[in-house]
This record gives C-alpha cells, structure tokens and sequence, in this order.
C-alpha cells in the first residue's frame, strides 16, 4: 500500500495527489503539521521534514521526497 506524507493546501503535495489520481492508485494518507518543527514523523521516514514524502514499501521506497522524483516514480513504476 502507497503511503504519502502530506500537508493539506500544499500545491507540490496536489501535484502527487493528482498523478495518483490519475493513475487511479490507492493510497493512505498522512497529514502532517504545518510546523516543520513538529513533523517528527516525516523526518523518520525520510530523513527530512519537508513534504510530500512517498513510502512505496512493495517497490523498495521508504522515504522518496520531492514532487517531482514522486511523480517520475508513479509513472515509472505504475503507468
């Protein structure tokens, strides 16, 4: 199962949404605070407390962060 770290409102995690959307792909979401301060979970799983972060577990992906690595990954893996 996908796992995304998420801020709602945040347009880079909108971006990961939508590519999931469309690929209709299910996943679990978590939202996280929007103080990096607080984002302790985020930091465990990927080193960093920026978001969106995408745990993809089946695939090997334990923390993959960045917009754009995320969506790349989604294609690549699921399109």
């Amino acid at each position: 199962m996908l796992e995304l770290y998420r801020l709602p409102g945040c347009p880079f995690c909108r971006k990961v949404e939508q590519k999931l959307s469309d690929l209709d792909l299910e996943y679990i979401t978590h939202d996280v605070p929007a103080a990096k301060s607080q984002r302790d979970e985020v930091e465990a799983v990927s080193g960093q407390r920026g978001v969106p972060v995408l745990v993809d577990e089946e695939h090997g992906v334990t923390g993959l962060a960045e917009s754009d690595d995320i969506v790349a990954h989604l294609e690549k893996t699921y399109a």
